[in-house]
């Protein structure tokens, strides 16, 4: 019973905190408005393998390595923080720029590029890992059984999925999309923005 309840707070806490605006969020929304379903899903694909990567590396003691040499921990988070002012500088640059009309010859293509960008960004914060394993400690029981953590990877990868693929599915409407095309100016710049901003914040977090 004390491992049901673990698991249970584990769940509600992550999800949580997946749900919670972020780069992330961001970029699942913009690649499901410009490129379509396929890439959104992709995109959500993208963030569950990168969520399960650092949580794993949580389980299994990166943790520790980052606190031994912290230069690898700050290279990381430097990195990761590069990376956004890139994925913001490429949102103002094309922000006049109009949709493209949805196209299944390119649709692969865009697919492909969306899961890439998800991916890098998933895997370019080691913020993820350091909450991961934040909340492993305080949820956790000490020494679980080796089961325990295939079922917190389970977790980890339908809480991503899950919250991810719905935000693709419901941006990559023809609705949704009609509205982007609309205001495609402004929400880029506000996005671009937002990217940037969070990017400062991961380089200066310690």
């Amino acid at each position: 019973m004390e491992y049901v309840a673990a698991l249970a707070g584990l769940a509600v806490v992550h999800l949580l905190a997946v749900a919670s605006p972020g780069p992330s969020t961001v970029l699942v929304i913009q690649t499901a408005a410009v490129s379509g379903r396929r890439a959104g899903l992709l995109a959500a694909f993208a963030m569950m393998l990168g969520a399960l990567a650092w949580a794993a590396a949580a389980l299994y003691g990166l943790q520790i390595l980052f606190a031994r040499f912290e230069w690898l921990y700050v290279a990381f988070r430097i990195g990761g923080a590069i990376y956004l002012f890139y994925l913001a500088f490429m949102l103002l640059r094309h922000a006049g720029a109009p949709l493209p009309e949805a196209d299944p010859s390119v649709g692969r293509a865009g697919a492909g590029q969306g899961f890439l960008k998800a991916l890098l960004l998933q895997l370019s914060n080691p913020k993820v890992m350091v909450f991961m394993g934040s909340i492993f400690v305080s949820l956790l029981p000490a020494q679980p059984p080796a089961w325990m953590d295939a079922t917190v990877l389970t977790i980890v990868a339908i809480n991503e999925f899950c919250w991810f693929a719905l935000l693709a599915l419901l941006f990559s409407g023809q609705t949704a999309r009609a509205f982007y095309q609309r205001t495609k100016l402004w929400l880029d710049r506000f996005m671009g923005g937002a990217l940037a901003l969070l990017g400062l914040k991961l380089a200066l977090d310690r």
